[in-house]
Parts: structure tokens; C-alpha cells; sequence
């Protein structure tokens, strides 16, 4: 909401669509027109639906009655967002970098995004820090959510929200995330994985000893710091 001598301006509404509603059509019209009515000046609407067909969804046209008063919602999609992979990019648009995660966390991109934004998130206010990494952890997939796991443990990071995504319990496909994670984090970071190492690191049974490469492929500068331990 921008302000003008201390009167609003114009009243931006912004909803992330993940999935069909039936009941956005009706309730988008009544959000513009209550927010119109209460703030006594223009209001916008932007639907955020990171998925295609979501968003070609939310794209159509709503009729409400009147001839002419035909709300056509303006949809924010996935092209239309920059994929975040540069860390100083991120420190100076984090609100860009979590959109980017919201965006694009599903896809083979997602470790690389997170590790770009984690350092901007550990940056901000706490309450800040606890709404992003909500969203940026719910947008990863499984594989980069382990990564994001373990660079957490890299950075240090201190929130008590935080604490609680690294403290949770693995199920029964501990094994193959972590084993995805650490590839992920190995390439996110740039380190590359000859074939007999990548054999290796699928081959590996041990969960602690898995663990023990992720949390090191966080920080570490080549493949020998991480795999430096006996198999």
C-alpha cells in the first residue's frame, strides 16, 4: 500500500495460487471491490500460480454481471520469474530470491536457487527470516530440501524455526534423499562428480556416514574433503 500524506493510495492484493479454487472467482471480485470501498481509493489484484496450467486457469476472464465489469486477473507465472543462483543477487533482492525458490524449487534448479538464498535469509530479521524459509523450504523438492538441510548446518543457521526442519525425523527413504541431496549439493556448489565417485556415493548403506558427506559438501572446496573418510 503506498501512502500520500498519510492516505492510501492504492491497495495491491497478492495471492499465491498453487492449485484450481472454484471459489477464486467470486472471492477475487469481493476482495477488490471491499478493499476499494474500505481504503477510499484504486485496488490491484496479482495471482502468483507457478504452475502452466494453474496459471492459464487464473488467467481467464471473470464475469460478474455487469455489462462491461469483467475482472480479468493479471497472473504472475513461471517465465516470468528469473531463476536466483547468484548469492549477491539474492542478498540484495531476497523477497526476488524466495519468489525464485517458489517458482522454480520443484525443478532440478531448486538446490542451486536455495543455496543462493539461504545466506540473504540468515541476513534478515528474524520474523522475515521464519516467513521466507517457510516458503522456501515448502517449495523445494525432496532432494533439494535435504540440501537445504544440510547448508543450514554449513551457515549455522540459528532460528528456532529452522532448528526444527534440521531436528525432524528421516523416513524410510533417508538413504536415497540424502544420496540425491549430496549429488544436488555437490553440483549446486560446482565440484564435480567423476563416475567412480558418484558409484561410490550410491552405493553407500551407511545413513551417518551420508549424513556426514552432505553436511560437508556444504562447505567443503573439492570432493576430497568430502569423501576423505574410509568406506
Amino acid at each position: 500500500m503506498l501512502l500520500d500524506a498519510g492516505k492510501p493510495v492504492r491497495v495491491i492484493i497478492v495471492e499465491v495460487q498453487l492449485r484450481k479454487d472454484d471459489d477464486k472467482p467470486f472471492s477475487w471480485p469481493a476482495y477488490l471491490t471491499v478493499s476499494r470501498d474500505q481504503h477510499r481509493c484504486q485496488a490491484g489484484l496479482l495471482v502468483v500460480a507457478p504452475d502452466p496450467l494453474v496459471a492459464d486457469w487464473c488467467a481467464q476472464p471473470i464475469e460478474i454481471g455487469v455489462p462491461g465489469f469483467v475482472l480479468r486477473p493479471p497472473v504472475l507465472r513461471r517465465s516470468n520469474v528469473p531463476v536466483v543462483t547468484d548469492p549477491a543477487e539474492a542478498v540484495r533482492r531476497p523477497e526476488l530470491g524466495v519468489l525464485s525458490a517458489m517458482a522454480h524449487g520443484e525443478t532440478e534448479q531448486g538446490a542451486t536457487i536455495a543455496s543462493a538464498v539461504l545466506p540473504a535469509i540468515e541476513g534478515l530479521d528474524d520474523e522475515r527470516a521464519r516467513l521466507y524459509y517457510d516458503l522456501l523450504y515448502n517449495s523445494l523438492n525432496e532432494a533439494a530440501r535435504r540440501a537445504l538441510e544440510a547448508m543450514m548446518k554449513g551457515y549455522e543457521y540459528q532460528s528456532d524455526f529452522a532448528k526444527k526442519y534440521v531436528a525432524q525425523g528421516r523416513d524410510e527413504g533417508r538413504i536415497e534423499g540424502t544420496v540425491r541431496a549430496l549429488l544436488s549439493v555437490l553440483s549446486a556448489r560446482g565440484i564435480a562428480v567423476p563416475d567412480a565417485a558418484r558409484e561410490r556415493i550410491v552405493a553407500q548403506k551407511d545413513p551417518e556416514r551420508l549424513e556426514r558427506w552432505l553436511e560437508k559438501a556444504a562447505t567443503a572446496d573439492g570432493l576430497n574433503e568430502v569423501l576423505d573418510d574410509p568406506s
